[in-house]
């Protein structure tokens, strides 16, 4: 669900506020001494996903990604050796582990972003805080803001984003290799009716994905409809509601499919959930928490979760499961801070891990 968000005022610390003004100063001097022509030689400006001008380096050369979905991409598009840092929560593939960490991606530490010389800040709406971004407006380090809320926006975003970095041409050839994916998928699922769903996102209290996020798309590409209508995006769904409209599979992500296993046995002895068709016929599939990250590996997910939706749609061979990513340590759960200018994703409540920390 969109999370009511307090605008406030960034207050930054005396040590920051002192490297704040060093930053600034050296980046003054440095710009008296460079001559106009040399320094639009050097950089170009760009539009972000967020409708933002942002000036960058021609040849971005150091990358910090405050977002797990990011990282994948960074990744996927073959530009890790240019990625020096990241969060605690970028976690795939494996050696994304092994980069400098700056903190969470809701509350980075820019003392540490800094010490890092990057070039570049990736960020994206629905995860990191416009005030995080203003710090480093403010520190002259430009961040460059993603904001997909289709697959065909994830996929946009993949290559504009690697027309940023300066590697255009693996960014269409990647989107196209996906888009050419979903359109074999389509055609396996074209005589095919969709699979009433309910995708849990958590199971007390009930929260699910409402009809415009990214992972209702997703779920329409695997040949699947939520049965939860809501336009909220992680709306919190009455028990019995769900199970009077009949959903024929429920669908858990995460990493450890048999963790997943575990909580369906666990909901199938409660009150309420036993009510479920899903339940009682034990239609339910487990698929990577890939579909919670706007990033290439979505795809995969996709695919899966129609293989198991669909099996008659595809050969023996073909619907054996792809393998799961490395496992993940546990996420921390995240709070929301500053809003951007215009409405965006926000984070689905919850006591504990966060299923969609994209």
């Amino acid at each position: 669900m969109k999370v009511p968000l307090r605008n406030r005022r960034s207050r930054v610390r005396a040590p920051q506020a002192a490297l704040v003004m060093l930053l600034l100063s050296s980046a003054a001097a440095h710009a008296q001494n460079s001559s106009p022509r040399t320094a639009s030689a050097l950089f170009a400006e760009v539009t972000d996903e967020a409708g933002r001008r942002v000036r960058i380096p021609q040849q971005v050369q150091r990358i910090v990604s405050l977002a797990p979905s990011l990282t994948e991409t960074v990744y996927a598009l073959g530009a890790e050796d240019r990625l020096v840092g990241d969060t605690d929560f970028c976690d795939y593939p494996a050696g994304a582990q092994n980069k400098p960490k700056v903190g969470g991606a809701v509350n980075p530490s820019l003392e540490q972003v800094v010490a890092l010389r990057p070039d570049l800040v990736l960020v994206t709406r629905s995860l990191n805080r416009l005030e995080t971004v203003r710090a480093l407006e403010q520190l002259n380090i430009p961040a460059y803001a993603t904001d997909p809320h289709t697959v065909a926006d994830v996929l946009s975003s993949v290559a504009r984003l690697s027309e940023v970095l300066g590697i255009g041409e693996r960014g269409r050839a990647l989107s196209q290799t996906l888009e050419g994916r979903l359109m074999n998928l389509q055609s396996r699922l074209a005589a095919t009716a969709p699979r009433r769903v309910l995708f849990v996102v958590w199971a007390e209290p009930l929260i699910s994905v409402g009809q415009k996020t990214f992972i209702a798309d997703a779920l329409r590409l695997a040949g699947a409809v939520s049965v939860v209508e809501s336009t909220q995006d992680w709306p919190q769904v009455n028990l019995e509601e769900a199970v009077r409209s009949h959903p024929e599979y429920l669908i858990f992500a995460d990493s450890h499919s048999e963790t997943g296993a575990r909580d369906f046995e666990a909901l199938a002895e409660r009150p309420g959930w036993r009510d479920l068709d899903a339940v009682r016929n034990r239609r339910i599939a487990l698929i990577s928490d890939a579909v919670n990250r706007p990033a290439p590996r979505l795809i995969s997910a996709i695919e899966d979760l129609a293989r198991q939706l669909h099996p008659d749609a595809f050969s023996e061979n073909e619907k054996a499961r792809p393998d799961q990513p490395a496992p993940t340590k546990p996420r921390a759960s995240l709070a929301a801070g500053e809003a951007w200018n215009i409405p965006r994703m926000g984070m689905p409540p919850g006591p504990g891990p966060c299923a969609c920390a994209h």
